[in-house]
């Protein structure tokens, strides 16, 4: 079972990582939470905790109130625990120095939110592929 943390505080597009991940039939455990603070919160308590409760992916909205997603890469990237653990960054910018920032902050990838069906299927698609390849 793949677990998912999902950094995000927008409820049309949780529903619409729903949809991505339910469209490849993957067996997943998601958890949400709706900003950076409840974000990091969550990184902390993982963190501090059973090693098994990990995430296998973290799913992060660049714009997330209280602690903005490059905050909270950090946090996960600053944390030995964690900083292993494959990060997706989730937003409607498609600012090429937005997109240079979270590689440097140690993203493994920065996806642009989906506006059309097409797109939606393809971010499933390279999240199985993330996923794969840190598990191999």
């Amino acid at each position: 079972m793949l677990r998912i943390l999902l950094a995000e505080d927008n409820p049309g597009d949780v529903r619409l990582f729903l949809e991505a991940l339910n469209s490849r039939n993957l067996q997943f455990d998601l958890s949400v939470v709706e900003d950076g603070q409840k974000a990091l919160a969550t990184i902390a308590s993982v963190a501090a905790g059973d090693p098994a409760k990990c995430p296998d992916l973290i799913v992060l909205d660049v714009n997330l109130p209280k602690h903005n997603g490059d905050e909270v890469l950090r946090k996960i990237r600053a944390e030995p625990k964690l900083r292993d653990i494959p990060v997706i960054m989730l937003t409607s910018s498609e600012s090429p120095a937005d997109q240079a920032r979270a590689i440097d902050l140690g993203a493994d990838l920065y996806i642009r939110k989906p506006s059309d069906l097409q797109e939606l299927l393809e971010i499933a698609r390279v999240i199985e592929d993330v996923v794969r390849r840190s598990r191999a």
